[in-house]
């Protein structure tokens, strides 16, 4: 079974924004044969369009899959619903939680659900900002790199990097709790 690798967006500005973002991670990580493999800094973002709404939160996450871009898309939509984000909402509203899908592998794909890479990725700081702190992949319609993209990105918001983070956990123990234990059990000290 092939797997794929594909960047996600994540976003929330309701409630705690954090613990938002946590669940969604976790709830993707669920997926059967889906691993997070990294993920970005959390970065607190100006509202763009309906700007009487709180900042958000904002990072990206790198995922290996086997699922389908259209599978994959429908997984997203559930766990969004899942954490309480209706089925219909008007564009630019307050979110608990936002995924899409910015790249997967190196694919161009347009239907009436799906955009991939998302159109909005050049334009917009928030997104282009986290995905350099994982990678610089290339944009698959201009063959630019992430950093060149933010090198011409139009978009004047300021992100804030946040201290907080959200953590990829294994079998539901953070990664980090792991590591003692990895390299204990390998004679690494």
């Amino acid at each position: 079974m092939p797997m794929h690798k594909v960047f996600i967006g994540i976003g929330s500005n309701i409630g705690n924004r954090l613990v938002h973002l946590q669940e969604a991670m976790d709830l993707l990580m669920e997926i059967e044969d889906t691993s997070v493999c990294a993920v970005s800094s959390i970065y607190m973002t100006e509202p763009i369009g309906e700007t009487e709404q709180h900042r958000f939160y904002n990072g990206v996450l790198l995922l290996k899959t086997p699922l389908s871009p259209e599978d994959l898309r429908r997984r997203c939509k559930t766990i969004e619903q899942n954490l309480g984000r209706p089925d219909t909402y008007p564009r630019w509203s307050p979110r608990v939680i936002d995924l899409d899908i910015l790249l997967y592998d190196g694919l161009c794909l347009s239907t009436e659900t799906l955009s991939i890479p998302h159109p909005e990725l050049p334009h917009r700081k928030f997104v282009l900002i986290p995905l350099l702190d994982i990678a610089n992949p290339l944009h698959p319609e201009t063959g630019k790199s992430t950093r060149q993209l933010l090198q011409c990105c139009k978009d004047p918001s300021v992100l804030v990097r946040t201290k907080e983070k959200i953590t990829i956990k294994k079998g539901g123990i953070p990664v980090k709790a792991l590591l003692p234990v990895i390299a204990w059990s390998q004679g690494i000290n």
